[in-house]
């Protein structure tokens, strides 16, 4: 009879790459051998995360091998369309979702063509598989009882002399869940119900609950497991948008986000916020700032998550901590607005943060605050993906739905469907940064999903800058179009912005030409400027602005200085700054007896007492300070490892495969690359079970007579028996899946040894729970306590 690892071992070279490359947890860490390999598959954790990421037609049928396979055998290909309600229009989908799953190993097909389930998946489905109860065999076995309803047509006879609330009684649990209430007593419903349980038809779970029998359930459905293919949902009731507004709107968003980045960056450089003592940013820091960028706090919280995540804002490390823009975004803001957008959408899409948790209460019921560190899940980035990949599947400008997206999702994976408000988080995100344009994925957004030049697609879509301003006599300015960059920068030091759209209205104020001057600029240098992008020359009230505030600025100055000091004689103090050896401290004379300096405090007393002099420290009300020096201490740096750099997937699948090769022919582990990693993942129980039972394995055959007939009748190692480690666990869960029976050696806590023939019923957990057919009993035992399993000849009771 074949067996799941025959049939893995007989795979080809090209057939395992492919396998690895979708389930990469069965290359990491390396496999030494194919039951090493057939061991892993085969453990709940694999199992798990294997279908955690097929789709829902996947999932039907899987559903439909497990639970054909102990009521007629194994089952055809046509045994499982018929069993999922497959029609001729359906068939190519349903041998897809087949071949998926024999691609992925979850079922193996035997010589004759007939599918089985791989071992463990039974449990790794769960107990309701398709909305059926479990199953009599899952206790009694393929020879225990039925019922008394086994047959198809058996329910149904006995059903014409039901009462009439039978009926729904039973609709409502055919197609699950197969629990139902116990009505209330003295109801037609409960009268229905206790004849139902007369009949066989239901059974009782507990005290309030029925249960509706598997068998019952599959003849009511017609022998079915499903009511139709789960087929994936389409995007044909969607609307579809024009490709010109799809890129507009992209185009527009981007430049958008870009701008409000910038302006970000300038005001934290002049006045960089404080960094909360738990990590984060203060609640007011941030309505500040969405006050000032014209934004809401839910708007202003995503731009400074994007921005940190591109590397262009950080905590700047000093005693007081604050958030102040980094080297990386001088040269950001340097560049043109496409190349500023991949940096950000790259960064965004790349990023664990979920600034959409901004503001709401933690399992403390404290409030998340923006850059907080905790607001990283691992998750993200692949939601991320999956919500594009959604829009990129449907038609060229469809714009779906948050609700559209959430339901192709749940049937990409409905056993890892993301909440309704993360999805519409991501399109929210995805529209401010224009990878979405009124509501549809833009070219430049397609070209990020797929790692091409993204930067290139949005600069297509961009309309051409504009370098030209059209100034008027009220002092308002407007751009026909998109600025340049040398306008944006005008525009930013000397005017205000009104409005933006199809054309940019600007109006100069007092404060905007005072912020000109402010910067560096002077009263000819603006107006040749303006003069320079002005179509025409420059209106008379507007250049009477420019020329009255600079006439008006510089009157006042202020300055900063370090420290100061002070004496009775002016002329010590006159001395002190003509001194050639002080130079470096910047003495400046503000009064005859007050002199200050650019240098700290002990600076200047250590400089004056260098040139002989006496000074002592006072404080703000003119008492003397005795200096203690403070005591400092430093953080101890984490020590820096060098980054694990992995070859490609397919390229490390390949020689996986090699290493396998290698070891099924008895080449030893040693010689092999990454072999002796083969069994010691972390956290498995493996590791242990691969030591314990090698040295209780070696230490029992140095006790053991030379020969097999030494150790008595029945004694000797039956053909297909094992010793190893993975090998056991390979065959106890194809006994499980074949229901037969083994024999199992056994190692006690005082180190003997008890040979006992078991019907292995489940392995998982590091435990082998097993059916003693001789004792009547059930036992469990530790895997690593097991020396060896062989095959019984006679077959499970």
């Amino acid at each position: 009879m074949a067996t799941f690892t025959g049939y893995l071992r007989a795979r080809s070279d090209d057939e395992l790459v492919a396998l690895l490359v979708r389930r990469p947890d069965l290359a990491t860490p390396h496999p030494a051998t194919m039951a090493s390999l057939a061991a892993r598959a085969t453990s709940r954790s694999s199992l798990d995360r294997a279908l955690t990421w097929v789709d829902a037609l996947v999932l039907q049928v899987l559903e439909a091998v497990v639970v054909l396979t102990p009521r007629t055998g194994a089952p055809s290909r046509q045994d499982v369309l018929t069993a999922v309600g497959a029609g001729p229009d359906d068939a190519s989908a349903v041998t897809r979702a087949l071949d998926d799953a024999v691609a992925l190993l979850l079922l193996w097909p035997d010589d004759d063509g007939a599918l089985h389930p791989a071992p463990g998946l039974v449990d790794a489905l769960g107990g309701s598989v398709a909305g059926l109860a479990p199953g009599t065999e899952d206790v009694d076995g393929p020879g225990g009882p039925t019922g008394p309803a086994t047959g198809d047509d058996g329910p149904l006879a006995v059903l014409a002399d039901a009462p009439p609330a039978a009926g729904p009684v039973l609709d409502a649990l055919t197609w699950g869940p197969p629990v139902g209430l116990v009505p209330p007593p003295g109801t037609t419903a409960a009268d229905a119900v206790t004849w139902l349980l007369a009949h066989g038809l239901l059974v009782r779970g507990d005290g309030r609950h029925v249960l509706l029998p598997r068998d019952v359930a599959l003849a009511l459905r017609g022998g079915r497991t499903h009511r139709a293919p789960a087929l994936a949902p389409t995007s044909a009731d969607a609307p579809v948008r024009d490709p010109q507004t799809v890129a507009a709107e992209s185009a527009r968003a981007a430049e958008h986000t870009v701008r409000l980045v910038r302006q970000l960056l300038t005001r934290w450089e002049q006045s960089p916020p404080h960094v909360l003592r738990g990590g984060g940013l203060g609640a007011r820091d941030l309505r500040r700032t969405a006050q000032g960028l014209d934004v809401d706090d839910a708007h202003a919280a995503w731009l400074v998550e994007t921005a940190a995540a591109a590397g262009l804002l950080a905590d700047d490390g000093e005693e007081t901590p604050s958030f102040v823009p980094t080297l990386e975004a001088d040269a950001w803001s340097a560049q043109d607005v496409a190349p500023r957008w991949g940096a950000l959408a790259r960064a965004w899409l790349a990023s664990a943060r979920t600034p959409w948790l901004v503001g709401a209460r933690d399992e403390r019921g404290a409030l998340r605050a923006a850059l907080d560190p905790e607001l990283s899940r691992p998750w993200v980035p692949r939601l991320r993906r999956a919500v594009l990949d959604v829009l990129a599947a449907a038609p060229v400008g469809a714009g779906l739905s948050a609700a559209d997206v959430h339901a192709a999702l749940q049937w990409r994976s409905p056993r890892s469907v993301p909440p309704l408000s993360a999805v519409e988080a991501v399109l929210t995100d995805a529209t401010r940064l224009g990878v979405l344009g009124a509501g549809a994925l833009a070219a430049a957004g397609r070209a990020l999903l797929a790692g091409d030049d993204a930067v290139e697609a949005l600069a297509a879509d961009l309309p051409a800058p504009v370098e030209e301003i059209l100034l008027q006599g009220d002092l308002t300015g407007v751009v026909p179009g998109r600025p340049g960059a040398d306008l944006e920068d005008l525009l930013d030091l000397a005017a205000v912005v009104e409005s933006r759209g199809g054309a940019v209205t600007v109006r100069f104020t007092a404060d905007s030409v005072l912020r000109a001057l402010d910067a560096g600029t002077t009263a000819d240098d603006l107006l040749s400027r303006l003069s320079a992008a002005a179509r025409g020359r420059v209106p008379q009230p507007l250049e009477y602005l420019v020329r009255d505030v600079a006439r008006r600025h510089g009157r006042l100055r202020a300055g900063a200085a370090s420290s100061y000091v002070r004496a009775d004689d002016p002329a010590l103090l006159a001395g002190l700054a003509d001194d050639p050896h002080l130079a470096s401290l910047r003495l400046r004379l503000l009064a005859p007896t007050v002199l200050v300096a650019d240098a700290s405090p002990s600076e200047l007393l250590a400089a004056l007492r260098a040139r002989g002099l006496a000074p002592v420290a006072e404080d703000a009300q003119g008492s003397v300070v005795h200096a203690v020096a403070p005591e400092r201490r430093v953080r101890a740096r984490a020590a820096r490892t060098s980054p694990v750099r992995e070859r490609p997937l397919p390229e490390r699948a390949a020689s996986v495969v090699a290493t396998l090769r290698r070891g099924d022919v008895g080449e030893p582990a040693s010689r092999t690359p990454d072999a002796r990693h083969a069994t010691d993942a972390p956290g498995s129980y493996l590791t242990r079970s691969v030591d314990v039972a090698h040295a209780t394995a070696a230490s029992r055959r140095a006790r053991a007579p030379r020969t097999a007939e030494a150790a008595g009748p029945g004694r000797a190692r039956a053909a297909g028996g094992t010793s190893e480690p993975a090998d056991l666990l390979v065959v106890l869960r194809e006994a499980a899946q074949a229901r037969t029976s083994v024999w199992v050696e056994m190692v006690g806590p005082d180190g003997r040894s008890q040979r006992r023939l078991v019907r292995p019923l489940r392995v998982e957990g590091g435990r082998l729970r097993a059916l003693d057919p001789q004792r009547e009993a059930e036992l469990t035992v530790a895997v690593h306590r097991i020396a060896g399993v062989e095959p019984a000849d006679t077959p499970a009771s």
